[in-house]
């Protein structure tokens, strides 16, 4: 598949299999991501990957309707701002380096063979602090990732 026909054909997918998703798939959905332009080369994101059904499951509780994809997601894959990162002279661009690195994960599945939905979540500047989330991590998008042989 070249890149035209990726984008042309991609589509929100929200029907699932009970088929887990390979590792090293999940590696190159995180390596296209990491793939993107982003301001002054900062790479101002971080990227946190779900594959734990009860976590995935805790993700959707935490986040309302918009996140009930992750209910059956193989995976869900969480694009966050690292304002530790980000430019200094340009400090809100993370959300659009953020965006690019959702893009490019949405074409990777695409290509793979693999259905994604953009969840409805944006910048989470309330979301709880622990140790697994500093004070400069913000949510930018969630993914439910899919494993499906299903083609649009």
């Amino acid at each position: 598949m070249n890149t035209l026909e990726a984008i042309l054909t991609r589509r929100s997918c929200r029907e699932f299999t009970e088929q887990p998703i390979e590792g090293e798939k999940l590696h190159h959905l995180l390596e296209a991501a990491m793939s993107g332009p982003s301001c002054v080369n900062a790479q101002d994101w971080s990227f946190v990957v779900v594959t734990d059904p009860e976590k995935l499951a805790q993700m959707a509780d935490a986040n309302g309707r918009p996140a009930e994809p992750l209910r059956k997601a193989a995976a869900g894959i969480l694009v966050c701002g690292d304002l530790d990162r980000a430019f200094r002279f340009a400090k809100d661009y993370w959300v659009i380096d953020g965006a690019i690195a959702a893009q490019n994960i949405c074409l990777t599945a695409q290509e793979l063979g693999l259905g994604a939905v953009w969840l409805g979540t944006w910048p989470q500047t309330e979301t709880p602090r622990n140790r697994h989330n500093p004070k400069y991590i913000i949510i930018i998008r969630c993914f439910a990732i899919i494993a499906t042989n299903i083609r649009f």
